[in-house]
């Protein structure tokens, strides 16, 4: 049992350091509490049998090392919407292009054969 919940912990906990450093660090949350979670049950679990492995340490020391890191980047990582114009630009002459891509297009003069469906 205790293998498991120390198993689980690092999963956790490297899942947790790998989606803090992404774009979208708010998900190291999920991982960071499993993580802590299992490795206070492994940590438990071990202590009542007199041995506590260093594994089990390195997995909180991950789990705050990606917490710190989520809370950093929420706290001072703004994001700034600037000039949506050329955007908007951009998305108004794609369209007219598409428009007249499939106003050259005859689809009149494709003839469709008689197929027949059997049932």
């Amino acid at each position: 049992m205790k293998k498991i919940f120390t198993i689980l912990a690092i999963i956790a906990s490297v899942l947790a350091v790998i989606l803090a450093v992404l774009p979208l660090s708010n998900l190291a949350i999920i991982p960071s509490i499993i993580a802590l979670v299992c490795g206070i049950v492994a940590f438990y679990l071990s202590k009542k049998t007199g041995e506590v492995k260093k594994i089990i340490q390195f997995t909180f020391l991950l789990t705050i090392i990606a917490l710190a890191i989520s809370t950093y980047k929420s706290l001072f990582n703004t994001n700034e919407v600037v000039n949506t114009e050329t955007l908007d630009n951009k998305e108004i002459k794609s369209e007219e292009e598409a428009i007249e891509e499939l106003n050259e297009l005859d689809i009149n003069d494709i003839e469709i054969e008689d197929i027949s469906v059997d049932e």
